[in-house]
């Protein structure tokens, strides 16, 4: 079914625009090869590109295509990942190519209904891959165009709910092009909502919808889409040990779901009492060392984490559960560690290295000296 004729000028006018103004450098847009654009797309929900570029690069040097993914153990797609948030992400994404490989022979289909029955890949990203890959008139909704939307149809409410969700894929919906412009068309819907029609001062003198744009016509771009009330967040705490031998962390691997779900991360309390008691198991006499509070927002709640430092003198005990081990120093960078832990051991790397370096500096001058 083709588009209506003022959804066809709509179309024409992004697909024009994205060919002199959009953005056509990105790493992924190379080639459209479904893995690449897969592997984008699920990196850059709810992420900015500038991010994801160095994260996707990292990516397809280590894992060349999907049965590479599906092969390589959870801990290495975990650490590469790391920092970059959203960890379900990552786990999806694992998951995804492994049923890849059992169900399709290791080719991601792009039909975007099989597409979004995958692990992370819903709706709007199943259509994302199909559209550049296959040319397939599928409507995407990301947080960017449903702006663009809001915007140019004057949608009000909030864009969260059901009822303007409903109203705004129908939308995107009738808008589509003919195939052979859907890539253009969909990197420039895309586009659009990234570096024109901003959340924040949108540039509509270079919009290429201005004129038919119901938000700029009443003077409500700037409160479209109307923002989402946020409640809120409840808070919880917990401790953590910060446990430190002979240039070595303590360090365990966090049960494969929830918050931080795979990663490792520093043994954590639900009390200061419990945390003392781990201690004893580490240190027969243990002194621990409070350090400054560390708040972190999830989601649907936010994290007092409260870190107590210990210096384990003797040696440090075998360990008896699977899922604690000591790590060096020297090598945080490529654990699989959460962004609030690996700037924690940074600072105390940091610290060290400092430390070290002023005791280097008054051996040398003292030495002068004498």
């Amino acid at each position: 079914m083709s588009a209506p004729r003022g959804g066809r000028r709509f179309a024409a006018r992004v697909v024009a625009w994205q060919a002199e103004h959009g953005r056509h450098d990105l790493p992924w847009q190379a080639s459209r090869d479904p893995y690449g654009v897969w592997l984008a797309e699920v990196m850059l929900q709810q992420t900015q590109v500038a991010t994801v570029i160095p994260y996707y690069r990292r990516f397809r040097e280590r894992f060349a295509d999907v049965a590479a993914l599906a092969a390589a153990p959870l801990a290495d797609v975990l650490s590469l990942w790391a920092g970059l948030g959203y960890y379900a992400r990552a786990r999806n994404l694992h998951a995804c190519a492994r049923q890849v490989v059992e169900r399709f022979d290791g080719r991601l289909p792009l039909d975007a209904g099989l597409l979004a029955q995958l692990p992370g890949i819903g709706r709007s990203t199943a259509a994302a891959i199909a559209a550049f890959c296959a040319g397939a008139r599928e409507p995407i909704l990301d947080g960017n165009v449903k702006r663009v939307l809001a915007r140019h149809f004057a949608v009000d409410g909030d864009m969260t709910t059901a009822r303007v969700e409903r109203v705004l894929w129908a939308k995107a919906a009738s808008l589509l092009p003919a195939s052979a412009d859907m890539p253009a068309y969909t990197q420039g819907m895309m586009d659009l909502g990234a570096t024109v029609c901003t959340r924040t001062a949108p540039k509509c003198a270079a919009c290429p919808l201005v004129g038919s744009c119901a938000a700029h016509a009443s003077g409500r771009a700037e409160q479209l889409p109307r923002a989402r009330r946020r409640r809120a967040l409840p808070g919880r705490r917990a401790w953590a040990l910060l446990a430190l031998h002979e240039g070595r962390v303590l360090l365990q691997r966090r049960a494969p779901s929830g918050i931080w779900g795979g990663l490792y991360a520093l043994p954590q309390f639900d009390s200061a009492a419990s945390l003392r008691r781990a201690a004893g198991e580490i240190d027969t006499r243990p002194r621990l060392l409070p350090l400054p509070s560390r708040r972190h927002a999830f989601t649907h709640f936010t994290l007092t984490l409260m870190p107590r430092r210990l210096e384990v003198a003797a040696p440090a005990p075998a360990l008896r559960e699977d899922d604690l081990l000591w790590l060096p120093l020297t090598d945080i960078e490529g654990a699989p560690l959460p962004a609030p832990v690996l700037a924690l051991l940074r600072e105390i790397t940091g610290a060290a290295a400092g430390a070290a370096a002023s005791g280097a500096t008054a051996r040398r001058r003292g030495r002068a000296r004498a």
